[in-house]
């Protein structure tokens, strides 16, 4: 076996791979997908919706807020509240999409919805999003740290001009789902002074384009968005999900071996897909094919380089344990906001990947790695600090290391991607 597991301990020994995988579906379409839904008057289906924590969290505060949702096989469907929402009080777990998203769309409502979430969700910071949407008209009562879960918002939004900086692109998005349902004769005018992630962005976008949002755009700096609209119900497939994808496309760097991911449309929206060119500079090559994707990892083993991943923050922690096994020095850079996610990512993945024999130099934006090529980690034990994509990037990093790996609690990967491990299994070339 590739991967032993004892009680909430993980094992992962090094080895091959081979075969293909289905990828899960998208976290952040499968949340889109349920917010709109719930805000819209009548019954939605969605299809291949991700089943994670996160996802659950988000399923159940839609529930919360008066949605009825009937869980099938393959899809879900949402009978929309046409924006009357209940007064509620909603747990969110560690889920900071649903917290930042849902808390503006619940703004939207004359209700009183309140907002908590686990301890990490109790330290990321909403205050800008807070604070745009007072701008708006919003009522906020906080009574935990300032700017942090737990809070309390009650609408109705009333439009107007607000301007905000964006270290997460889900303040932005959480505004533009919301804008749209303010009163008619309203409207909401945005300039975004600071943003990261902006594919996030787009993929919001696109889902308001689907739904005959109207708006008004200059880039990603400024919008305006007419008040007095409506969700609609709609039927639609949650495309599989590239962030999730980016462990298994790592693996296949790490090992110089072949695999074949399922589910996968190389033009969707999904910023993660950007990983894809990052690896081929690193030696990858990537062959899209009818179904999803195929990847190689080189035989003569990897490259360094510099790379931006401010559009792809999540894509950090594979790609830091990816560097470890390339030859020469990769810097990962413009990615403060690694620093704000469910833990500081840039520091834990230093720090772990250091004490299974790697070289790496903290940024104050990203990290400096001397790779040491293949077998260019020892092994030994690691922690999972609590975050899925630190998990799942310790076990793809012991794929490649000269002894085992031991993850000390791997009970976080439920988070986006509850089969992780097992689909690690079977891959395993024998």
């Amino acid at each position: 076996m590739l991967v032993q597991s004892n009680a909430m301990k993980r094992i992962v020994s090094p080895g091959r791979i081979s075969g293909s995988l289905k990828i899960p579906g998208s976290k952040s379409h499968t949340i889109r997908a349920l917010l709109i839904a719930s805000a819209a008057q009548g019954r939605s289906i969605i299809q291949d919706p991700l089943d994670s924590s996160d996802t659950r969290a988000a399923l159940s505060l839609c529930r919360s807020l008066g949605a009825r949702v009937t869980e099938e096989q393959g899809r879900w469907i949402v009978e929309g509240t046409g924006g009357a929402m209940n007064q509620a009080h909603i747990d969110v777990g560690n889920s900071g999409t649903s917290l930042f998203l849902a808390a503006a769309v619940a703004a939207a409502s004359d209700k009183a919805v309140s907002f908590d979430g686990d301890e990490q969700i109790r330290r990321r910071s909403a205050a800008p999003l807070l604070d745009a949407l007072r701008g708006l008209g919003a009522e906020i009562i906080e009574s935990g740290e300032a700017g942090c879960a737990p809070f309390t918002v009650k609408g109705p939004l009333q439009g107007g001009k607000v301007s905000i900086a964006c270290p997460t692109s889900q303040y932005l998005s959480a505004l533009l789902l919301a804008a749209p349902l303010t009163p008619s004769g309203s409207s909401t005018e945005i300039e975004v002074s600071l943003l990261y992630e902006r594919p996030y962005v787009e993929m919001t976008l696109k889902w308001l384009d689907d739904q005959g949002i109207e708006y008004q755009r200059r880039g990603l700096e400024w919008f305006l968005v007419p008040g007095g609209q409506h969700y609609k119900p709609f039927s639609a497939a949650v495309p599989a999900d590239f962030s999730s994808a980016t462990f298994f496309f790592c693996a296949a760097a790490i090992t110089g071996d072949k695999l074949f991911l399922k589910g996968l449309d190389p033009t969707d929206i999904q910023g993660d897909k950007m990983v894809l060119p990052i690896l081929e500079k690193m030696g990858c090559r990537v062959s899209p094919k009818d179904g999803g994707i195929e990847i190689q990892g080189p035989e003569e083993g990897l490259s360094g380089g510099t790379f931006d991943l401010n559009s792809i923050p999540d894509a950090l922690p594979a790609l830091a344990a990816t560097a470890c096994f390339a030859k020469g020095e990769t810097q990962l850079t413009n990615v403060p906001q690694a620093r704000i996610k469910e833990t500081d990512r840039i520091a834990v993945m230093a720090q772990e990947l250091t004490g299974i024999g790697a070289e790496i130099r903290e940024l104050e934006d990203g990290l400096l790695i001397s790779g040491r090529g293949p077998k260019g980690l020892s092994g030994g034990n690691v922690r999972g600090h609590g975050d899925h994509r630190v998990i799942m990037a310790e076990a793809i990093a012991a794929l490649g290391a000269r002894e085992e790996v031991i993850i000390d609690d791997d009970g976080a990967v439920a988070v986006t991607f509850p089969n992780f491990f097992s689909l690690l299994d079977s891959i395993r070339k024998v």
